[in-house]
């Protein structure tokens, strides 16, 4: 069972991975090419939508590599399941509940230490990504656990956030 999972695997990287990268490259080609600046804009929400598909094969490769003959589906990978269960709610509130702001909070009670590192960007990531939405990030991590706090305005009137 595991070597048909590193074959599938395998397959995934070589096949649907590498065509979307590759089409990723031929619109940033594109981008670099148009002058029109809103065909540049919708050639960006192309791109970007790529860049999520291909980062999700990959995610789908690491799990297939990482999994046991015995765990194989009936034991999901958990990152994947909590991705998963995230990106659905938050498809659901950004197509149905007509809110006009977004606060995700997720606290663990590890150990802390939780801060921005010179060379380290996961975090920095985050507080980049949530500015580029218009929102505020709150870290608060100590000896007891860790706090990420998230506060995203929707405003309905630019759809160019929610379409994603």
């Amino acid at each position: 069972m595991k070597n048909e999972l590193v074959t599938l695997a395998q397959e995934l990287h070589d096949g649907i991975a590498q065509d979307l990268v590759g089409l990723g490259f031929s619109i940033d080609n594109a981008i670099s090419h148009s002058k029109d600046p809103e065909t540049r804009k919708e050639l960006r929400a192309i791109r970007f939508a790529i860049s999520e598909q291909t980062e999700k094969v990959r995610v789908e490769i690491h799990r297939l590599r990482n999994l046991s003959p015995h765990q194989t589906y009936s034991t999901p990978d958990f990152s994947y399941q909590l991705s998963q269960i995230f990106n659905e709610i938050l498809r659901n509130v950004l197509q149905h509940s007509k809110a006009t702001s977004l606060s995700i909070t997720i606290a663990d009670n590890g150990i802390g230490g939780a801060e921005e590192k010179e060379g380290s960007f996961g975090l920095l990531g985050i507080r980049e990504r949530v500015h580029l939405l218009g929102g505020e990030t709150l870290i608060e991590s100590d000896q007891n656990g860790t706090r990420i706090e998230v506060h995203i305005p929707l405003d309905k009137n630019d759809t160019s956030t929610h379409s994603r």
